[in-house]
């Protein structure tokens, strides 16, 4: 019988929302008050969840320290205290919503981990508004 696993991690980031191809009154319309070209940050929580059978050699799902590093390695230290517009080469050319931060940390994660046992990536932006990215 699979069993999930997750793993809650925190970090801190800048954006601004607009499209390029959108005029300041459009990116106003649409992002509303996150399209300040000044930018505003957030403190961000991610959880990400592992479901597969659990290893009766060990009674792990899946290592949750190991998870930890994974996360740090593959995600964290790219994305903490930086400006999810500037500074993150694999957000480049995207529009740092919270939807695409989760796709994204989502493709970074998978090919580390053990195949199908990805089974969502889940980021907190506000106390109010978090996206989730789930298996299937």
């Amino acid at each position: 019988m699979p069993i999930r696993v997750t793993r809650r991690e925190t970090f801190n980031a800048g954006h601004t929302l607009r499209n390029p191809e959108f005029s300041d009154e459009r990116n106003l319309e649409v992002f509303g008050k996150c399209s300040n070209p000044g930018g505003h940050g957030h403190n961000y929580v991610l959880e990400v969840t592992l479901e597969q059978e659990v290893d009766p050699r060990t009674g792990y799902v899946f290592d949750l320290r190991l998870l930890s590093e994974l996360i740090e390695k593959h995600v964290l230290a790219d994305l903490d205290h930086r400006n999810l517009n500037t500074d993150v080469e694999w957000l480049r050319g995207r529009i740092p919503t919270t939807e695409i931060l989760a796709d994204a940390i989502w493709d970074r994660l998978e090919p580390h981990l053990p195949p199908g046992s990805l089974h969502s990536v889940r980021v907190r932006e506000t106390e109010k508004n978090w996206v989730e990215r789930c298996r299937g």
